[in-house]
């Protein structure tokens, strides 16, 4: 679910732009689920999440300004039959929640409100194109909100700027933090542990700062709600079994939150979830078992779930869960053939986006060689320049990954003949370009750019997080339609390009 309401609670009436607006209606598909097998009016709908308004019973919504924010389609689990569903036109009539959202959307019932529907990007399909006016996406916290949000969270600044030089020493995580929620769970779980007995290791990758955030949970149940000062190991055991295994099993099948019935469902004896011998065997097969899963995912829904699960295989992570875990402990041996065996996807050259998440999986796992490789040739021969380089496709995945990670001013970049794939070279452009402290970039007599590659060059120059002032394409040859994609990308209002050559 999106952070949506505390975006309304900060939200000041005189700067919306709709001055006309009378009434804002947030309604999480979470909420709406829970009413999947009502029949029930659209009025009822909103007298019974908004008490507020019960009563104004008369009031007609067709003549006030409205704004209904759907939240969280990804979460739906209501079957939105667009194509079956009864047409309703009165805001009083009873229905099934599925046909009040369907004839909503489709603009049947409340003609004149406007829909804001919120989802992950994977859920977008299921509204008919025709139904959209406008698709916005949502990047999230850049750099100066993080530091923002971190301010507004912690009331003691010298607190604040201790959390902050934490988060910002590890490169991984400051990224992490562009997501809302992660920003919120490592401010809590790096606070706790400033206020407890100096020493303590402060979280430097996802796992543990994950683990961190479960103790903190499981800590804060026993003093709030049992009244113990000590948590019973045996049964906290079993019930983050039983979440695992629900938790698990959900996001295999795409859903996201859980109700009543589903903990009803999972909250199964601790006798009846099978039994794994944890031997060095069994811990390999898998590691790697969940590797191959995440490559294979084509939204990449288990793309944290594998960093996570390589993390806590090191005995480090473990160390933190003493008292939970059945059995702990790894070997140097396992731990290099799963790292071998990740190095091996990477070479086999997936998609550039899953090799940034293999390259994260091994941040999980404290190896950083393939980077350091690239890192140390980019000291020897600068950023700036990279011409004539012929890298092998793990060095190519790296030299992106660096890219995203560095910590380093990137004021101009010059882009070589390269001998790579097109597929590599178009994700080395769109990450130059967009990478927000790139002002000045050329790219060397690549001869014919493809229209794969000029698309990607016209959706940087759009981007509202570019900061490129100056493009030098320079001897390179434009077809046709490689011209009409970077004119669109320079028409685009974002574009902030000062210089074509």
């Amino acid at each position: 679910m999106t952070s949506l309401k505390p975006y309304l609670e900060e939200t000041n009436p005189s700067e919306l732009s709709n001055q006309d607006v009378h009434f804002i209606f947030p309604l999480p598909f979470r909420e709406l689920n829970l009413m999947k097998q009502k029949n029930i009016s659209l009025m009822e709908i909103l007298h019974q999440l908004f008490t507020e308004i019960r009563e104004l019973k008369s009031i007609d919504y067709n003549e006030f300004k409205i704004i209904l924010i759907f939240d969280g389609l990804d979460e739906c689990r209501l079957p939105l039959d667009f194509q079956n569903n009864n047409i309703l036109w009165d805001v009083t009539d009873s229905s099934s929640v599925d046909v009040l959202l369907t004839n909503l959307i489709k603009g049947n019932l409340l003609p004149s409100a406007l829909l804001w529907i919120t989802s992950r990007p994977a859920a977008v399909n299921q509204i008919p194109s025709e139904c959209v006016d406008q698709l916005t996406e949502i990047r999230g916290f850049n750099d100066p909100q993080k530091d923002e949000y971190l301010r507004k969270k912690i009331n003691d600044r010298n607190l604040a700027n201790k959390i902050m030089t934490h988060i910002k020493s590890s490169r991984s995580l400051y990224i992490m933090c562009h997501i809302p929620v992660f920003c919120w769970i490592s401010a809590t779980v790096i606070e706790r542990m400033l206020g407890e007995a100096q020493g303590a290791e402060i979280p430097k990758t996802l796992t543990q700062m994950f683990t961190h955030f479960l103790i903190f949970q499981t800590n804060l149940k026993t003093q709030k709600y049992d009244g113990k000062c000590k948590a019973d190991l045996q049964q906290t055991r079993k019930n983050i079994l039983a979440l695992g295994k629900l938790a698990f099993e959900q996001l295999e099948k795409g859903k996201l939150i859980f109700y009543e019935e589903d903990l009803i469902e999972y909250g199964i004896d601790v006798r009846e979830v099978s039994v794994y011998k944890e031997n060095e065997t069994s811990m390999i097969y898998l590691l790697k078992t969940e590797v191959d899963n995440a490559l294979l995912s084509e939204n990449g829904h288990l793309d944290l779930f594998l960093r996570f699960l390589l993390g806590l295989s090191l005995e480090s992570n473990q160390i933190l869960l003493r008292g939970l875990l059945t059995h702990t402990g790894s070997t140097s041996h396992s731990k290099q053939e799963i790292i071998d065996y990740i190095k091996m996807k990477i070479r086999e050259n997936p998609s550039p986006e899953k090799s940034i998440n293999l390259f994260h999986s091994l941040n999980e796992l404290n190896d950083h060689s393939l980077v350091q490789e690239v890192q140390t040739y980019l000291r020897k021969t600068g950023f700036s320049c990279l011409s004539g380089v012929r890298l092998t496709p793990e060095h190519w995945s790296a030299l992106v990954f660096v890219l995203l990670n560095s910590k380093e001013e990137l004021d101009k970049f010059k882009l070589g003949k390269y001998h790579t794939s097109e597929q590599y070279y178009d994700c080395l452009v769109d990450t130059v370009l967009i990478k927000s402290n790139i002002k000045h970039c050329t790219i060397q007599t690549f001869c014919n750019l493809s229209g794969q590659i000029c698309s990607s060059l016209a959706s940087a120059l759009s981007s509202n997080s570019s900061s490129l002032r100056e493009l030098n394409l320079s001897l390179n040859k434009l077809q046709d339609s490689g011209g009409k994609l970077l004119s669109a990308g320079l028409e685009n209002p974002h574009c902030k390009l000062e210089t074509l050559q």
